[in-house]
């Protein structure tokens, strides 16, 4: 539709316009078929993730010097919304890679950076974030999650949960408690490699959506690791954590604008195929104007993210305001128009013999994880009223 290639008033640029072209192409051929098998199974789309390493959209915001595509964060947000129209899980692969190396392109040594990103760039590997646990969900900084330090190494004993893409990725962003009288000052990050000594996973969680990208516990069972490995200087974790996740609230909102979209043009199809009273459904008015309000809730969302994507790139002052409104906003506009997908299908949005009811589960996720949206209203509240 036109209106996917208009951003603040104009149109998106020949190459982003091109990204979004070829990650649909290679979502159609490649993501989309196998998307209802995911689900099915809950087993990690391996295939997908294959088309999309060969491709380059797997991590594209990995800078061009460690062997990244260097996309900017509106392309990268284009290709995670492409990849959800398609799977939602599949695109939680290009989301959750930035999410985990985010806090070393932020605070990363060179080194680090050097070591990790590019073998995430090469498709290697895959990179996780570990902040959330038990106990400590919204409360980041109530974490127990401990790194004691012993010599040259630091040991890490916790739990984390509701981690993405564990078991399969190779590395983790882990933040654990360094200076216990501190709170949130005592709190540092760590890499942490699926192969260090230590290191287990829990059952995949039985989740209600996206099923192909699992979903466990971490287990840090005296797990030592290099003082190297630290990210940032010790104490800073926690701040680095807070903005990793003023730029990734921005991929999520760029998944549930993807997920959005998919729903709706399903239902499209459908309400003109669809034949009752000897016409088709889409002759109704009232299915017209549920089309129209599905249509503009999209389009209000694609344009509040791409903005936030904006500030995203350039590092605004206000990106922490934009990146929990356009997670907030898309997310719940994703819900609606998911939900008003399967209603426009009757009983057959009901089955999983049409890939509506997949997304309406889908799109429920982005209301909850990097930050519930009550969580995103307390952070826009805090923010208008700084001003």
């Amino acid at each position: 539709m036109a209106a996917e290639q208009a951003f603040d008033g104009y149109r998106l640029t020949d190459e982003q316009q091109a990204v979004r072209e070829a990650v649909r192409e290679v979502c159609a051929a490649k993501v989309a078929p196998r998307a209802a098998e995911a689900d099915e199974t809950g087993e990690f789309p391996k295939a997908s993730f294959d088309a999309l390493r060969a491709a380059d959209f797997h991590a594209p915001h990995i800078p061009v010097e460690y062997g990244g595509a260097g996309a900017d964060a509106l392309a990268t947000a284009i290709v995670i919304e492409e990849v959800a129209r398609a799977c939602a899980a599949s695109s939680l692969i290009p989301a959750v890679n930035k999410l985990g190396t985010m806090p070393l392109i932020l605070a990363g040594s060179a080194e680090l950076r050097r070591k990790y990103l590019t073998q995430v760039a090469a498709g290697d590997a895959m990179f996780s974030y570990c902040l959330s646990e038990p106990e400590a969900g919204s409360d980041a900084a109530a974490m127990t999650t401990r790194a004691v330090r012993e010599g040259d190494d630091w040991v890490l004993n916790g739990v984390k949960r509701w981690i993405t893409n564990a078991g399969v990725s190779e590395f983790y962003t882990v933040f654990a408690v360094t200076d216990p009288t501190a709170r949130s000052r005592g709190i540092s990050a760590f890499v942490v490699e699926k192969s260090d000594p230590g290191v287990s996973f829990g059952a995949p969680e039985k989740k209600l959506g996206i099923k192909g990208s699992p979903t466990r516990e971490v287990y840090l069972d005296g797990v030592r690791i290099p003082a190297d490995r630290m990210i940032g200087a010790e104490g800073t974790g926690f701040a680095t954590a807070m903005q990793t996740l003023d730029h990734t609230r921005v991929t999520i909102a760029a998944q549930a604008v993807g997920i959005a979209q998919g729903a709706l043009d399903y239902a499209k199809g459908y309400v003109q195929e669809r034949r009752q009273f000897g016409k088709p459904v889409s002759d109704f008015q009232g299915i017209q104007f549920m089309l129209a309000d599905m249509g503009m809730k999209l389009e209000a969302a694609r344009q509040l993210t791409y903005a936030a994507a904006g500030r995203s790139e350039r590092g605004d002052a206000d990106l922490t305001y934009f990146g929990a409104a356009a997670k907030c906003f898309a997310s719940d506009a994703a819900m609606e128009i998911t939900t008003d997908a399967v209603q426009l299908l009757g009983g057959y949005g009901y089955t999983r013999d049409y890939p509506v009811e997949r997304m309406m589960r889908d799109a429920k996720i982005t209301q909850i994880y990097e930050g519930t949206n009550q969580v995103q209203r307390i952070v826009m509240a805090r923010q208008l009223l700084k001003g």
